[in-house]
């Protein structure tokens, strides 16, 4: 059967289980859509072409024409919290990741229930709710929610899992406690001469789609490392932009308002926010 692939980057409100006669299952199920719910990591506002980068982007900008683009939104500031709620649909101190996620020598348990460190199990997940409903549930990319094995992409609604539990980790050669993993099993490092991580979860994503049973809809949670740090891109990519950044930032910043007006998401009246007091000036800083 033919299913309509649906690209949705907002966070789900609230989430409803509802009871079905067990003799209507195989037609509710027909007309469920597949779901793909892609994420990337720590992208400012303008970084993207259709809102005013000079960074080429046309295939992102090509689901933007084709969707619904948001103009007035809020997210949270921190990574962990953000992703909580985008698979909750909850205020993030209702999951009990109010701050980061407790990993390695860094623990975020401060003994209340807004921060544990760790999604709590007062919650459910989109993927534990679309499970329930018949949906086939994969995950490739960063977690970031718990390293626990109570709290893992498996333990928490997703049927198979690729990547890595931590919060960032190398492009090329995710290795030691920032370690790739193929369901709840670690990973060797990968070779860094083929492997990218950006290019690696999604080709395991096509491998899913391809692999999927057609009788059952999926949702597939896509959560891309990049382009949180370490800023690590391919040789190829960085040939294209040589020197193109050493104008400063501070023209940069004023470039992308002007492309900003001229797509209309900006009145030219507000002009450019101030810069960070805590930021020099690009002239003042050495060379």
């Amino acid at each position: 059967m033919k299913k309509s692939i649906f690209l949705t980057l907002i966070a789900v409100v609230g989430f409803q289980i509802q009871s079905f006669p067990a003799t209507t299952e195989e037609t509710l199920l027909a007309d469920r859509p597949n779901i793909i719910l892609a994420m990337v990591d720590d992208m400012g506002y303008s970084d993207i072409s259709c809102y005013g980068s000079e960074i080429p982007t046309p295939n992102i900008d090509r689901l933007a024409a084709g969707g619904i683009r948001f103009s007035q939104f809020y997210n949270t500031s921190r990574c962990c919290p953000t992703r909580a709620s985008l698979l909750t649909g909850l205020y993030q101190h209702q999951t009990g990741v109010g701050h980061m996620m407790s990993e390695g020598r860094f623990n975020f348990d401060y003994g209340v229930d807004g921060y544990r460190g760790q999604l709590n199990r007062n919650c459910v997940t989109l993927a534990e709710v679309l499970r329930s409903a018949g949906y086939q549930t994969w995950m490739a990319g960063k977690w970031h929610l718990g390293d626990d094995m109570d709290d893992r992409p498996l333990q928490r609604g997703w049927d198979k899992f690729y990547g890595s539990l931590s919060g960032a980790f190398s492009y090329f050669k995710p290795q030691g406690d920032r370690h790739l993993m193929e369901g709840n099993e670690a990973l060797p490092p990968p070779d860094p001469k083929t492997y990218y991580t950006t290019d690696a979860f999604a080709e395991r994503a096509i491998q899913w789609i391809s692999e999927k049973d057609d009788e059952k809809p999926f949702f597939l949670y896509l959560a891309f490392n990049a382009p949180h740090w370490p800023l690590h891109a391919k040789e190829e990519d960085i040939r294209q932009f040589v020197g193109k950044y050493m104008k400063g930032w501070d023209q940069l910043r004023q470039e992308r308002f002007e492309r900003q007006v001229k797509l209309g998401l900006f009145d030219p009246s507000l002009g450019v926010s101030p810069r960070d007091a805590n930021v020099r000036p690009w002239d003042e800083v050495p060379a």
